[in-house]
């Protein structure tokens, strides 16, 4: 017998640092939910500005929201993509007051989502038993104006991720390292988990993804996170050139091939699971011949754009 999705827990974690811009859009997202959450943790990572006492004034009208701070230090310096965040994603999932969820959620303090964002995903979850790792398509500015879609059907944007908790314990939950985001989703298909962002459920982001760090940093972030997980060189080739035609032109696309490169010259780390790395690879080979027949097949087995149907 299937389940009412709005029967169903799911607990969100926010790790957040100087959101005060953006964050109230978070908050009330949250708030205006059709199926509310089980619990909200939001965790103020050593902000200096009011993102926690914007975030507490929520708390106290809503029981579910708990904001806890993670380091009383007034100013951790630069941010740490990849680690940084994670660790204090599992800082947060360790202030949760209940066990008692299904399904876990990653949520960034800079988002903007529909009312019906979690029941629609819900929904999705229950009709698709093996749907491991969801989300919305993930929309940005990227021209400071107008909102574009910067997401593909195979991949959910870690600013707003939901897991099935069978599917977030089996891949072993989240790794600290540059890509986590990428990788995680590549240990789900390989163990036979759906991976799905449904494209026309939006997300609004609104910091672009680098923009903390610099948009050319970000690209030689993503070069060393493709050749930590072990992504094909060709596809990573292919990959770069798609990124000569977006912000910051030519640079982006040559810095990340560049460090993907530089990374194998120097013979940084990659993943020790050889059989992973494998899967890995000859999805992307798949990948790559279906695009010279004209075709674009995604790694979740989405092809031509369009989103996978669920099974009969």
């Amino acid at each position: 017998m299937s389940r009412d999705p709005k029967e169903l827990r799911y607990a969100v974690i926010s790790p957040v640092r100087n959101e005060a811009e953006h964050i109230e859009k978070t908050l009330e997202s949250m708030a205006s939910q059709t199926v509310p959450a089980a619990e909200w943790i939001i965790v103020n990572d050593s902000s200096t500005d009011e993102t926690g006492a914007m975030a507490q004034r929520y708390a106290d009208k809503h029981p579910w929201i708990k904001v806890v701070l993670k380091d009383k230090r007034a100013d951790k310096g630069d941010r740490q993509r990849g680690k940084g965040v994670v660790d204090t994603f599992y800082f947060g999932r360790d202030q949760l007051s209940t066990d008692d969820y299904e399904f876990i959620i990653k949520l960034d303090g800079d988002v903007w989502f529909p009312p019906e964002y979690f029941e629609f995903l819900l929904t999705r979850f229950v009709e698709r038993p093996r749907l491991g790792i969801a989300g919305g398509g993930l929309f940005e500015r990227t021209d400071g104006k107008n909102w574009s879609l910067v997401s593909a059907p195979d991949h959910v944007g870690g600013p707003a991720k939901m897991y099935r908790r069978e599917c977030f314990d089996a891949i072993g939950g989240i790794a600290a390292v540059l890509g986590w985001d990428g990788l995680d989703e590549w240990i789900a298909l390989s163990k036979g988990w759906e991976v799905e962002a449904f494209i026309d459920l939006p997300v609004h982001h609104y910091r672009i993804m680098g923009n903390a760090t610099g948009p050319l940093k970000a690209k030689i972030e993503q070069g060393y996170g493709a050749h930590n997980m072990g992504y094909h060189p060709l596809y990573q080739v292919m990959r770069g050139m798609r990124h000569l035609f977006v912000p910051p032109f030519l640079l982006g696309g040559c810095a990340m091939v560049g460090a993907y490169f530089w990374a194998a010259l120097q013979g940084r780390d990659q993943l020790p699971d050889a059989e992973l790395k494998r899967f890995i690879r000859d999805t992307q080979w798949r990948q790559l011949t279906a695009a010279l027949r004209g075709k674009r097949v995604y790694k979740n087995g989405a092809v031509s754009g369009l989103a996978p149907k669920a099974p009969a």
